[in-house]
C-alpha cells in the first residue's frame, strides 16, 4: 500500500490541479512500480509561505526580493 505525502506552498493550486496531482502520482506509481491504484495513498500538505524556509530565509521573503 503505497503511501505518498506531497508538501507544497499554499499559494493558489486549486482544487482541479490538485486531482491531477494526484491521480498523475497514481498513475505513475501503477505505471513504474505495478502499484495497486486502489489502495495507493496520496496526501497534499500545503504549508504556509511564512512556515517554509530556504536558505534561512521564509520563501515569502524570498520571493518579495525575486519580485524586485
Amino acid at each position: 500500500m503505497p503511501y505518498v505525502n506531497i508538501r507544497i506552498t499554499k499559494d493558489g493550486v486549486t482544487p482541479e490541479k490538485k486531482a491531477e496531482l494526484i491521480q498523475g502520482v497514481t498513475r505513475l506509481l501503477a505505471d513504474l512500480l505495478g502499484k495497486n491504484p486502489q489502495t495507493t495513498m496520496v496526501i497534499i500538505d500545503e504549508v504556509e509561505t511564512d512556515n517554509w524556509g530556504i536558505g534561512g530565509e521564509t520563501v515569502t521573503a524570498r520571493r518579495k526580493k525575486d519580485t524586485r
